[in-house]
Formats: C-alpha cells, sequence, structure tokens
C-alpha cells in the first residue's frame, strides 16, 4: 500500500513520512534551552508563534501539570527547565513526538513522565492542578472540543487549563467553549492575533 504523505497531519498516530531533523535553542529565565525537531510533528524546524506566546503568559502554576498533545516537548520541558519544584506531565498521540519529546527531556537533563496516547486515555483518572493545551485546529473541531469537555474531568477543584488560539481564526471558537464547558474564562494575553485562555473549575 503506497501512504500518501502530503495528507498525513502531525495528529496521526504512526507518521510515515522520511525523518528529518532540525535544531532550534530558545532562552527562558536565564536558560538555554535546546530542542530537536523532527518532521511529521507539528512546529518543525522552529517553535510556532502560539506556542511560545503561551509559555510566555502562563499563570503562576504549581504542582501537577499536563502538557497536552505535548508534540516534542517544547511547553512541558521548558517549564521544568524554568521550574523544576513542578511535576510535570506530557502526552502526544504522535508516536515519533513522544519519541522526541523524551529525547529533548534526556537531553536537557529534565525528569518528566511522556506517554503516548490519545487524548486523556494515558492518564486515566489522575487530576491535575493545571492542563497546558495548544488545540489542534486542524483536526476538527469535534476533536479539540472533546479534549476541552475532557480537560474540565481531568483538574482539580480550581484547576486550570489554559488554552492559546488565533482569535479570529478559531481561536474565539476555542474562547466560547471553553466559557461553555466551565462557566468562566479570561483572556490572559494578546498580540498579533493571538489570545491565551484561562478556564477554571469551580465546584459547587
Amino acid at each position: 500500500m503506497v501512504v500518501n504523505t502530503m495528507n498525513e497531519h502531525y495528529f496521526s498516530k504512526k507518521p510515515t513520512s522520511k525523518i528529518v531533523e532540525k535544531v532550534f535553542e530558545i532562552k527562558m529565565d536565564g536558560a538555554k534551552i535546546e530542542f530537536t525537531t523532527v518532521s511529521g510533528v507539528f512546529s518543525f524546524g522552529k517553535p510556532d508563534r502560539a506556542s511560545l506566546m503561551l509559555l510566555k503568559n502562563l499563570p503562576d502554576l504549581s504542582g501537577d501539570i499536563l502538557d497536552l498533545g505535548c508534540g516534542y516537548g517544547l511547553i512541558g520541558i521548558s517549564l521544568k527547565v524554568t521550574r523544576p519544584d513542578l511535576n510535570v506531565f506530557m502526552s502526544d498521540v504522535n508516536e515519533r513526538a513522544i519519541r522526541y519529546a523524551r529525547m529533548n527531556a534526556k537531553n536537557n537533563n529534565v525528569n518528566v513522565t511522556v506517554v503516548g496516547g490519545e487524548g486523556f486515555l494515558p492518564w486515566n483518572k489522575r487530576l491535575f492542578d493545571s492542563i497546558i493545551f495548544n488545540p489542534p485546529i486542524s483536526a476538527g473541531k469535534k476533536i479539540w472540543v472533546d479534549l476541552i469537555l475532557q480537560a474540565r474531568e481531568h483538574l482539580k477543584d480550581k484547576g486550570r487549563l489554559v488554552c492559546v488560539g488565533f482569535h479570529n481564526k478559531a481561536g474565539k471558537t476555542v474562547e466560547r467553549e471553553m466559557k461553555g464547558i466551565f462557566g468562566n474564562v479570561l483572556t490572559l494575553a494578546k498580540s498579533g492575533g493571538i489570545r491565551v485562555y484561562m478556564s477554571m473549575r469551580i465546584d459547587r
């Protein structure tokens, strides 16, 4: 069978495209963090603007943090490097992403938990203090709305979901869905058409 790699997406479970690597480095809080990126994984070659904005505008975090759809580990690894007190968990459906996230964690000397699997399946009933999420908009609305819905069930009371989006594209819908599911949403930052949104689980 011939696989049409032109139609392959970064949220494919088993990418079949040829492996090509590119390395970049970012600086955060005085630390240099190096990432090896790979073809077939989101944001190949350089960090995407939305993820960088999300990373730089997170609320004060503590406890157990989930980087959902971690890719090669930009957000989760950067958090652990700059905040070693955090317990960082990372997951992605893309098996190639998981392999490179683990490699990048090792190369940056951080201890994080990286597991493969679709959505929240790897986490069973585990609850988190915060979930960080750059929704896979191109995967289709149903997929990422379901993940926002499930995120609420995987947060502790007063736990927070932080998402990012291009507001005049799907970001406005992300904000609306977060408000509908959680009953609240705040805009933490906005720049260049990108906004960072936060909702809190409030058990009554």
